[in-house]
């Protein structure tokens, strides 16, 4: 059994009664002591809680009892100092002898030394500073999603704490507060905290990331598309200065959703001129796999086996999948190779009639799919592009990201355009050596032309409102 000792950190009557516990542990070999120290102010809540939870009536410092492991049972109370005084007197014949003189010397003792223990475990809480992520629009769909494989540790790492906040407008406030409960009961080893915030002047305070997940529900017949870009382009206007404000100098930025991805990665990288032009991506990692699980519904093969499909250009608008550099791995037919042994996946598609038409005319279906997800898909696509970020990306693929152009494979400078890069050591690069094609290039320049036109519309609504 052992002997659980609990008082006030600066109670006379809990120093001796384990100054006396000490010495029974020390000449008995039987007797065992655990002994838990309570800072004043917390005291008397305290042991009401564990007077509750157990069935117990006890009014004072110090509590004691004795947890019988070998039996499993709950622990029985033993009481006060006095009830451990004739408890060791009349199983042990051992008195205390400690005077009062004494037994104030030890409490004050004791009481420094608690607040040095505490003031020692804030200090190391402290240096393990937790990641802050922020993400917007949170009551969407896909952040309830994002908020497990954030926290489970496979992102950032097993030794990484992360802080998440929430940021909605006000009427969402309630679904926000939910959705922290929620998190807060699963209770993830490397969640620090979760909450919820609808103040926007407090938005990406200390913000290590930020995930933009604000969307536009689209119907052109009710509003022209300019209306939609406006409309972004004016959130993007109001994000941009606050996260130049507020965030950390090395903050990563990344757009998702279902709509205008691309767009909002360049009003933000537009309104916030100090923000690092490679920290602001788009994620086009939703349309990567949702092609590559078409592809292996047609080739019967695990999705696994595909590699470095690449998706060009607009990534919720016009985009182009390319499969000129797509490879297959471990595909079983007559030919074997060691594990690394890859084949160009054209070449393994006989059918050409599906890939000129079916594939193409399939793009529509893939949209369609992509922007009816519930939350899954992007999630899974959000987090496996911040874990390449951080872990970089496996060794000798390409990942599709909505990038600054800067004039790579001729597309025109000065927009955000998917096109295939490589994460390595917390950067990223553009994998200009990729051969594209006199076809590819002719498609890359219409994508170019319509982002470009994105880009004009955004910029004129805004100054035709706010005029400079």
């Amino acid at each position: 059994a052992v002997a659980v000792f609990t008082g006030k950190a600066d109670c006379p009557y809990y120093a001796k009664a384990e100054f006396l516990a000490d010495y029974l542990q020390s000449t008995l070999p039987n007797f065992r002591v655990h002994k838990i120290t309570q800072h004043p102010d917390k005291w008397e809540q305290w042991l009401h809680d564990i007077c509750e939870m157990n069935g117990w009536e006890h009014r004072q410092s110090p509590i004691i009892w004795r947890e019988l492991l070998d039996r499993g049972g709950k622990g029985q109370l033993l009481g006060g100092l006095n009830d451990f005084l004739e408890y060791a007197q009349e199983y042990y014949g051992i008195t205390s002898m400690m005077l009062s003189e004494e037994m104030l010397d030890i409490a004050e003792e004791n009481l420094q030394a608690y607040l040095e223990i505490v003031k020692e475990d804030e200090e190391f809480k402290s240096l393990i500073k937790p990641m802050q992520v922020w993400i917007t629009s949170a009551s969407a769909p896909i952040c309830y999603q994002l908020i497990p494989l954030l926290a489970n540790g496979e992102v950032f790492g097993m030794t990484t704490e992360i802080s998440i906040h929430l940021l909605d407008t006000g009427p969402f406030k309630e679904v926000l507060c939910s959705i922290v409960m929620e998190a807060e009961d699963m209770a993830f080893p490397l969640l620090r905290s979760i909450s919820e915030h609808t103040e926007i002047d407090e938005a990406f305070i200390e913000a290590d990331i930020i995930i933009v997940l604000d969307d536009v529900l689209l119907n052109l017949e009710a509003q022209p598309l300019e209306h939609y870009i406006r409309e972004v382009s004016e959130v993007c206007q109001v994000y941009a200065p606050l996260i130049e404000k507020n965030a950390k100098s090395e903050v990563k930025v990344i757009s998702s959703g279902k709509t205008f991805a691309n767009l909002k990665a360049m009003m933000i990288m537009t309104y916030g001129p100090s923000i690092k032009r490679k920290n602001i991506i788009a994620t086009a990692a939703s349309w990567e796999s949702a092609a590559k699980a078409m592809l292996a519904r047609k080739l019967n093969i695990s999705t696994a086996g595909l590699k470095d499909v690449i998706v060009w250009g607009n990534i919720t608008g016009s985009n182009y999948i390319d499969l000129s550099h797509a490879k297959l791995y471990g595909y079983d037919c007559a030919v074997w190779g060691p594990a690394n042994f890859q084949r160009p996946l054209l070449n393994m598609i006989y059918d050409r009639e599906w890939i000129h038409s079916e594939l193409l005319s399939a793009q529509s279906s893939l949209r369609s799919r992509v922007c009816r997800c519930a939350g899954m898909l992007p999630a899974h696509a959000v987090a496996t592009v911040l874990r390449y970020w951080y872990h970089g990306s496996p060794p000798g693929e390409v990942v599709s990201v909505g990038v600054l152009s800067e004039g790579q494979f001729r597309i025109p400078e000065g927009i955000i355009f998917s096109m295939p890069v490589r994460f390595q050591n917390g950067n990223w690069e553009v994998k200009t050596e990729l051969e594209v094609d006199g076809t590819t290039q002719e498609v890359l320049g219409r994508l170019a032309h319509e982002l470009i036109q994105e880009k004009l519309v955004a910029l004129k609504e805004i100054q035709e409102i706010h005029p400079y």
